[in-house]
């Protein structure tokens, strides 16, 4: 038992979940590691606000190289999502590479959004050492990945795209997007793009790039803007920069479908995907997955798998009520967990919340999914955790990054840098302190860089800190990797029997327990979100428990603490196990 925490990890009985249906569940328990590809590898500290390429640095594919690859696969990662791969907009020049130049006025950032795509059939060139050969050294990267027994991630941004969007690379015999657009309408089944008629595209208020504007921005008539702004003049709060894709939808008529035949967009993205499939990628994380159809989703994600039946789809998605469909009709392998069990533990590790919201969330919102589920504390949309904007301290995350590990048999994902408590203090450019990693800008990460250590990836230059909590992500991963229960179990959620005095000094608003079971092991975790108080307290057990683990509850057992210090609680009664639990802290048993 440790007093940093143990993990473990399971599936929800049928009996008690409220879904009716059950999917296939998946063996793999997943470890995700998120990269920001073009921060990863930038060793450069500068760190000029708005800097150039040259004056800040920038990752390289070839930065990730196989003492990098070799030290994630130890960390435990099984899959690596390598994060703006595709070529987007941007204020760097690349025109001398035949790369047409991008106008300032709609891109966001000097370095750009990685979800403003450019041309789907490339790779962005600042990710490359020769420009020229952007695409091979992509190529190597996945190959070194493979080889280092790592899997591949990549974006696939269906929604939106950049407004000056132009593939010039696209293979032979394909249309670009919009090229065959009937402009003079709204909105036609097979346009690519949404039309404000007769009206031109009015640039927001307060857009000033840090770079030099030679030319105006032209687009007659306007696209609508990504975030279904059917408008000619979005706000500079909306994706002002990107253009909505038109998947046969007639938004301005009651978001009328069209979807027999085939509409244009849908071939042409499948095209997209098949043509990364045939990289060897092994899956795609979906941007904004939710505002696409999930009729689309349900046709492309199986024609994908035609070629490659081991290819995986993750959803970004927001909406609870519409997961069930997004899995069952749109035949995605995983869903983000964040409106639900992050929104849970960040008020929990915030010093607020409910710990009885973990029980609503499995009871009401993932049910008999739950694997698949994928859950996280940080990526690249939230704050860091030991931001100010978070709770300041990566220590503060322990219970609830066991919880995100070992709740349900489904993945768990980390973003670079938070095994090292990665903390953004200042403006980097675009969008400001906002507690999060930059996506906008080229930039250093000073704590990632102590790990990186000029490209030995062998943490010779981490702090105390960081070697104690990285320490503590290391460990979790290898429990996550190697108990049987985590990666195959059943999950009993033991809130019930616990809360409302039915057990002495158990503070259910502070403290979450439940078990995880296989025929091969019995886990027993007790989580103590509480930042201030520590708690003697006892669980209880009930007989239902025992009886799905298949031991006998008139026989008293042994506690055995796992992951941490091997404290054993001897003899302890079957129906109450007598715990000191201190503050911020989980406790993980196997049952005897």
């Amino acid at each position: 038992m440790m007093a940093f925490c143990q993990l473990a990890l399971a599936q929800t009985p049928r009996k008690m979940t409220k879904e009716k249906t059950t999917i296939e569940k998946h063996a793999d328990k997943m470890v995700v590691y998120q990269i920001y590809t073009r921060l990863f590898g930038n060793t450069k500290t500068t760190n000029k606000f708005n800097g150039t390429i040259k004056e800040n640095g920038c990752g390289k594919f070839n930065d990730i190289n196989d003492a990098a690859l070799q030290a994630l696969k130890k960390f435990g990662v099984s899959h690596v999502w390598y994060t703006g791969v595709i070529e987007h907009a941007t204020m760097t020049d690349y025109s001398k590479y035949g790369i047409p130049k991008d106008n300032p006025l709609v891109v966001k950032g000097i370095a750009g959004s990685p979800y403003a795509v450019k041309d789907y059939y490339d790779v962005d060139p600042d990710l490359a050492v020769n420009v020229k050969n952007r695409m091979k050294e992509f190529e190597a990267l996945v190959q070194r990945s493979h080889k280092n027994d790592l899997k591949v991630i990549i974006d696939f941004v269906p929604n939106h795209v950049a407004r000056h969007y132009h593939s010039d690379v696209r293979p032979v015999g394909v249309r670009d997007l919009g090229e065959d657009d009937d402009k003079l309408k709204s909105f036609a089944v097979n346009n690519n793009f949404y039309y404000i008629e007769g009206q031109q595209f009015v640039i927001p208020e307060n857009v000033n790039p840090p770079v030099k504007v030679t030319e105006s921005y032209i687009e007659n008539p306007a696209k609508a803007t990504g975030n279904d702004v059917f408008m000619a003049n979005p706000s500079i709060n909306d994706w002002f920069e990107t253009a909505k894709l038109n998947y046969g939808v007639d938004y301005l008529d009651n978001r009328t479908h069209y979807f027999e035949p085939v509409p244009s967009t849908w071939l042409k993205m499948r095209d997209i995907l098949l043509f990364w499939a045939t990289k060897e990628v092994d899956g795609f994380r979906c941007d904004m997955a939710e505002m696409v159809p999930k009729e689309f989703w349900g046709w492309v994600i199986p024609e994908v798998k035609k070629v490659n039946p081991h290819i995986i789809f993750i959803a970004e998605i927001y909406n609870p009520g519409a997961y069930w469909s997004y899995i069952a009709e749109g035949k995605f392998d995983y869903l983000y967990d964040k409106v639900g069990l992050y929104d849970s533990l960040r008020r929990l590790m915030q010093g607020g919340g409910d710990a009885n919201d973990i029980t609503k969330v499995w009871q009401n919102e993932s049910g008999n999914f739950a694997n698949h589920m994928i859950r996280f504390l940080e990526n690249h949309d939230e704050h860091r955790i030991s931001s100010k904007f978070f709770v300041g301290d990566p220590f503060k995350a322990i219970p609830a990054m066991v919880v995100s590990a070992t709740l349900h048999s489904g993945p768990v994902m980390l973003f670079f840098g938070q095994e090292l408590g990665v903390n953004p203090n200042v403006a980097e450019g675009f969008s400001g302190d906002d507690g999060r990693t930059t996506m906008f800008d080229y930039w250093g990460v000073p704590e990632f860089q102590n790990w990186v250590n000029n490209h030995k990836y062998d943490g010779g230059k981490m702090t105390p800190e960081q070697k104690k909590i990285r320490r503590f992500y290391a460990d979790l991963l290898k429990f996550v990797n190697t108990s049987d229960a985590v990666q195959n179990g059943q999950f009993f959620d033991l809130q019930y029997i616990n809360k409302g005095g039915l057990s002495p000094h158990y503070n259910d608003l502070k403290i979450f327990s439940y078990l995880r079971f296989t025929e091969k092991q019995k886990l027993l975790f007790i989580c103590n979100f509480d930042l201030e108080n520590s708690y003697s307290t006892a669980v209880n057990i009930p007989k239902g428990a025992w009886e799905m683990m298949k031991l006998d509850p008139s026989e008293k057992r042994t506690f055995k603490g796992v992951f941490g210090n091997k404290l054993v609680l001897a003899d302890e009664k079957s129906d109450r196990v007598k715990v000191d639990i201190p503050k911020n802290t989980v406790l993980v048993f196997e049952i005897k």
